[in-house]
């Protein structure tokens, strides 16, 4: 094999995660590469076009590690393992901090907790997917500029379809680039290609049963190739039924203006989310992310609706930063208004008898104290549940948004990938979202993606470094 595919350590996937991990191993003197299936030069992939908010389980990440693991074991109600929750909340500000020294902006703190870390340039409150220039996008710019600096480079049309093994060690890949396979060979392979939300089949397998249904509100990049090499090769996987993503308007599954924002993830969690039969679907008080995936595993997810009154409204309805009231209504989305629950039920084609009951015995079981009694019971303490009482009553068509699947490969806290038989795969790891065992979870539990990218990337660097 030709000396220039001969490295110390290759990234599959030029997300966060992949080129932290390339970054970080060059920075401590190591040959890296990133292969990059898409051959555009700003290739699409959700770290380029996320948010910018760096948080761990919605804590600012310099908060004591203590009080961020207690945050990521509180809100994965146990699930997530203490050893990635450990090297997790240790590691987040370090790694943080370490961005900001190759160059990578950050917006003045803001003093409101866990949006005080936020790529800059900030990303305007836009409801369209706008992303060139903003903070994301910058971020990876300036990782990648990190790279060929240190000497690294970046294999972009470059598609990974086998991990070469030797005496059970991962010592290299397999590639298909510009029409010809190509082998890559490395003492370190570092899998970062994202998890399984673009394809349709594995989604269909673990997270829905109609996944033509749910809205792609990331960039439906993440196709789930690496988690299926990893396993293949005998490593081990986590429960994969659960996602990132969020309520949003039914209206965006052909509608560009109305994701992937507003979320009528308030909207849903104050108030209820209803089939056309007029009955609940589950816990709205575990909030967005847990209710986008009720909606994902309902028999029909196109059929779900959001019950609220004027109160929440004008409440909940206008605390997000890209509030549903008034943009929904102003980019085109369907909003249902009427002075009665049977004559907004007609108006929302919803069984009207039914609703009247699940919203009579709702507001009773809320005035009693008694939410815990419903069919399906409900929460009020992660988010506030509130009466429907106050007319104008309101119907929110809505569709499940999915932006990245939470469960994947198995690692241990340095990123190096378990076999399902025992111990791990020498040479082979894994970062980002292709990673299982610290987000999901019975009540869909969320870390923060993009921090969980970048710990973990770097986690695993500085551990292939320190095994040269």
């Amino acid at each position: 094999m030709a000396l220039q595919n001969e490295f110390d350590l290759i990234a599959v996937g030029g997300g966060l995660a992949g080129l932290t991990a390339a970054v970080r191993a060059a920075e401590l003197g190591l040959k890296t590469a990133v292969l990059e299936r898409s051959s555009e030069e700003l290739y699409f992939c959700n770290s380029r076009v996320a948010g910018g908010v760096m948080h761990i389980s919605y804590h600012d990440p310099a908060e004591p590690p203590a009080a961020l693991a207690q945050a990521v074991t509180g809100i994965t109600a146990g699930y997530a393992e203490r050893e990635l929750v450990e090297a997790f909340t240790s590691n987040g500000l370090r790694a943080l901090q370490w961005l900001k020294s190759i160059g990578v902006q950050f917006a003045l703190a803001t003093n409101t907790g866990w949006r005080n870390w936020l790529l800059a340039p900030v990303r305007p409150p836009a409801t369209h997917l706008e992303w060139r220039g903003i903070g994301a996008d910058m971020c990876l710019r300036t990782l990648e500029k990190n790279l060929r600096e240190r000497g690294g480079v970046l294999h972009r049309g470059t598609a990974v379809f086998d991990l070469i093994e030797k005496q059970g060690s991962c010592v290299g890949v397999r590639t298909r680039q510009g029409g010809r396979e190509v082998e890559f060979h490395a003492r370190a392979v570092v899998l970062a290609d994202g998890g399984f939300q673009g394809n349709a089949d594995m989604v269909g397998q673990y997270l829905s049963r109609k996944p033509q249904a749910l809205k792609q509100r990331g960039t439906g990049t993440g196709l789930g190739d690496g988690i299926r090499l990893a396993q293949a090769k005998g490593a081990a996987l986590s429960d994969m039924q659960a996602f990132y993503g969020h309520v949003l308007s039914r209206d965006a599954m052909h509608n560009e203006r109305v994701w992937p924002y507003p979320q009528l993830d308030e909207l849903a969690a104050a108030g209820l989310l209803v089939t056309a039969q007029g009955k609940r679907l589950g816990d709205e008080g575990q909030g967005g992310v847990y209710i986008a995936n009720l909606m994902a595993r309902a028999d029909d997810p196109l059929a779900t609706t959001v019950i609220f009154d004027e109160a929440i409204w004008q409440g909940p309805g206008k605390a997000a930063s890209i509030p549903p009231n008034a943009v929904l209504v102003e980019q085109g989305g369907t909003l249902f208004k009427a002075d009665t629950i049977r004559e907004l039920a007609a108006k929302a084609n919803i069984d009207a008898a039914a609703l009247e009951v699940t919203v009579r015995d709702y507001n009773a079981a809320l005035a009693a104290n008694t939410l815990g009694q419903l069919h399906p019971p409900r929460s009020s303490a992660r988010r506030k549940a509130m009466p429907i009482a106050t007319a104008p009553f309101y119907a929110a068509p809505a569709c499940c948004g999915l932006t990245y699947t939470m469960g994947g490969v198995r690692t241990n806290a340095q990123g190096q990938v378990l076999r399902a038989a025992g111990g791990v795969i020498p040479g082979l790891y894994a970062a980002g979202a292709i990673t299982g065992g610290l987000e999901g979870g019975p009540v869909v539990g969320y870390g923060g993606g993009l921090m969980k990218a970048l710990t973990f990337g770097l986690l695993a660097a500085e551990d292939v470094a320190g095994r040269r």
